[in-house]
Formats: C-alpha cells, structure tokens, sequence
C-alpha cells in the first residue's frame, strides 16, 4: 500500500486530504509543518509528500532537498511564479488549492506511477540538477537518465542501435552522442535522412556506383555506407526506406560488404549502424511494409526517446537553453520569460516537440523589444491549452481511457455510500472560508488567499449559492 505523507497546518484541509486518499487505497501520515515532518517521520519512507507551499516556519519547499522521495507542492496563494519556482527547486508537480478530488487522485496515481520507490536512482545522474547537459542532451527527467545509462552502455560496442521517438525529439542528437562515446570518436558520423532522398536515387546515394552503370554514371563515385568506413552510418527514418534498398542494407549488415551499383565486385567496410524511426517497425513488418528478416537485424538495442510532454521540468531547462543560445547569437542582451510564457511553456503539448520549441523561441528571441517575453510572442494561446494536458501528461490512449473510467467508477463506488458529514470536501473548505472571512475581507483579499481570480470566487460563490454580504460602508451610505 503507497505510504503517503501530508504536510499542512490547516486541520480542515489536512483532515479532509487524509480522508480522501485513505479511501482510495493508500495509507497516509500527518505533519503540520516541515519540522514537524522531519523530526517525528522518516521522510526517505514515504512513497509521496504531499505539502502546503506556506507553512509555519520553513515553507513546504525545503522538505525538497531533505528527501529523495517526490514532493508535491500545494498552494492557494494564487502565485504561478511561486509554482514554478518550486517546480525548479525540484518540486514533483504542484496543485492549486482549493482542488476537486478527482484532480487531487489523479495527480497522486500519476505520480506514483511514474516514481516507483523501488526504483533505484541512478548513480551518474544526481535528481536535481539545473542547467545540466549530458552528451550534448538537456534534461534529467527519468525517462532521459534511463536514456544516459543505456547510451553509456551502448556506446563502448559495435551493437548497432535502434532510436525510437517522435519527430522532433532529437534522434539525431543521441546517433551523434552514441558515436562521441565510442571508440570511433576519431572517425566520421555521416547521416542519411532515407525521407529526403528520392526512391530512384538511394540505393545509388548508400552503395555507389560504377561508371556506365546507368545513363548519367559518367564516373565511379562511392556510396555514404563506403565513405563512413571505420565511422558509423546513422540513417534517420529508416522506415521510409523503399523494400529494394532494404534488400542491399540487409546484405552489408550481415556480410560487412557492400557492391556498388553496376559492379561484381564487393567491398568489405567496417561501419557501426545506427538508424533511427517515428514508425512501428515491428507493426509495419507484419503488414508487409517493412522487411522482418531486417527489423530483426536492426533492432540489437533498443532506445526509447520520450517525447517533450512527457519530460516534466526539462521543458523549461531546454527552453532557456535555446534563450540564453539564441540571444547570444542575435547579440541580445540577457532575456527571460515571463510567468505567463513559463506557464505556457510548461502546460503546452509540443506536438513538434524539441524542434517545435526552439523555433518558437527563436521566434520569440527575433520579435521581442524589451528584455521579457510572453506567451503572446511565443504564439501559444493559454485559453487553447486543454487543463489535461498540464504538466506534460500525453494524450490517453483508448486502453487508457477506459482504465480512467473504471477507476472512476470505483472512487465513485466507494464514496458514493459516505455520510455527507465525515465526507468533507475542499469544496467545502471554500464554502467554510469564505463565510468566515468575507466580513472582514474584501473580495480581492478573498480571492488572494484562496488563489483564484475575482471572476472564479464570484462563480464558485453562484454555483455554492453563498451570497455576497454588503459591507457595513454600503450599508451606512444608503441608511
């Protein structure tokens, strides 16, 4: 059962935080602040910490550097600067208070799902880092240390290696890093883009050929796979590679040899192969698109490269990498963001991902006249930016989707039967506060302390039906 503790000094919300995950499946211990925590619990046991932002003494953020273990921040000051800059000290993921329970469910099911406490971390790659930069690579998000480890391992042979990832994450970018690492340092990398080069031209690109092999062979020329001999070949998406040529590539992996167009006779080259795809070779092998006999032959190592939504805190790092490049290479002087466009930035899809990114920050860097850039220049609309795709969390699939439903379907289950009385929601709390509160506070200040805007207290207060009181000076002027 997933060990959980909360960290809050506000009873209400602690209690009511306590009661909703011991429901749902996981066992919770309370604190009500980061001394409290640190001195009665063993913070490396817990599977998750969950704390307020603002607490009596030490604010919730330095339990951060005093465990390994992920710390989600809760804030109901409204502050999207202080969110992120939680996020940056290392923070797992932060929630806006007040927060319905299926937001609060899902936040904690995600986060355990992707941080198992039985995951060792790895040695060569600390958790927080910032402005790190591993074989030319920016980010230490786990998908990308686990990503580091195997490229580490990788490198040192001749296995020839298969990258997997969307357009746009930088496939190449992990070709030319496996190359940097290998004993083939000192040689050439040369990469083929297979989808840039006409089906009637690769075969003649990759193996050569011999004078007069065809109309317009006026002399012998060498192909690439001959030109990286004692290098390694990185053919970027393999899979638009025509079944013809797949034929030859498969004979100089098995046979170190290659025969150049219009000849009889074969080289051998000593060439490390690395190819790289967005496709589902295995799928298109069994449809016939793809050869197996080759699929099999390409894929000795396997490597994932996840795509930017799911990178978490990376999304920023990378993001004023390419600021810090880009004004420096335009002869700007230092530029930053500004909370809107982190907002933006982190809350984003990227369906282009890395490239995507940095074209739109390229394009921020080129139209900005001052020394910050919003959202606006980034051209990213924060009202267009679906609350599902917050934090980089990627579309579900329809496996997915059905599994959210059938856990809803349990949360409903359980709590459907409560007495109304001990099942005390967040909502509730809002209800609590404001008429606790809304005689000697303004509407501003309400809206402050709770973290929203004015517009969302004035619809939450129609759709709790709690009237807005008249304040005494009103009263008096119209007496």
């Amino acid at each position: 059962m997933p060990q959980i503790l909360i960290v809050e000094d506000e009873d209400v919300i602690r209690h009511a935080l306590q009661k909703l995950l011991e429901r749902n499946g996981y066992e919770v211990s309370l604190a009500n602040s980061v001394d409290d925590a640190c001195q009665h619990h063993e913070l490396d046991q817990f599977d998750l910490i969950i704390s307020d932002l603002r607490l009596p003494g030490a604010p919730g953020t330095d339990l951060i550097s005093k465990t390994e273990r992920p710390v989600l921040i809760m804030t109901s000051y409204a502050s999207l600067k202080s969110a992120v800059d939680s996020m940056k000290m290392g923070a797992i993921d932060y929630i806006a208070k007040p927060f319905d329970h299926d937001e609060m469910l899902e936040s904690v099911a995600y986060i355990l799902e992707n941080n198992p406490r039985d995951e060792q971390q790895l040695p060569s790659s600390p958790r927080h880092i910032s402005g790190t930069s591993h074989f030319g690579m920016i980010g230490n998000c786990k998908p990308m240390q686990t990503l580091y480890q195997h490229i580490s391992r990788t490198a040192p042979t001749d296995a020839t290696v298969l990258i997997h990832g969307e357009t746009g994450t930088g496939k190449e970018l992990v070709a030319r890093a496996i190359h940097a690492q290998s004993q083939r340092a000192g040689k050439q990398i040369i990469c083929v883009n297979c989808a840039a080069i006409p089906e009637t031209l690769i075969e003649s690109e990759l193996f050569g050929y011999e004078k007069g092999a065809f109309t317009g062979a006026n002399a012998n020329r060498i192909g690439l796979i001959e030109a990286a001999d004692g290098g390694t070949l990185f053919l970027d998406e393999i899979g638009e590679l025509p079944l013809e040529a797949q034929a030859r590539l498969l004979r100089f992996i098995q046979e170190d040899e290659i025969r150049r167009i219009g000849s009889v006779d074969s080289y051998k080259v000593d060439v490390r192969l690395i190819c790289a795809t967005h496709r589902d070779l295995k799928d298109m092998a069994h449809n016939g698109k793809f050869r197996e006999d080759l699929y099999y032959r390409i894929n000795v190592m396997k490597l994932e490269l996840p795509p930017l939504r799911d990178r978490g805190r990376d999304i920023l790092e990378i993001a004023e990498s390419f600021l810090k490049q880009r004004s420096e290479a335009m002869g700007r002087g230092p530029l930053h963001f500004s909370p809107k466009a982190i907002q933006a930035i982190t809350t984003y899809v990227w369906p282009g991902n890395i490239r995507e990114l940095e074209n739109a920050v390229e394009r921020a860097v080129i139209l900005c006249d001052g020394d910050e850039i919003d959202n606006e220049l980034l051209d990213i609309d924060l009202e267009l930016v679906d609350i599902s795709q917050i934090r980089g969390r990627p579309p579900e699939s329809a496996s997915e989707r059905r599994r959210s439903t059938q856990n809803s379907e349990r949360r409903s289950g359980r709590t459907r039967g409560l007495d109304p009385v001990e099942d005390l929601s967040l909502e509730d709390y809002f209800q609590r506060f404001v008429l606790e509160h809304q005689d000697s506070m303004s509407e501003t200040e309400l809206a402050q302390k709770l973290g929203v805007s004015r517009k969302c207290l004035w619809e939450r207060r129609q759709r709790l039906g709690i009237p807005r009181k008249k304040s005494n000076r009103t009263a008096g002027a119209r007496s």
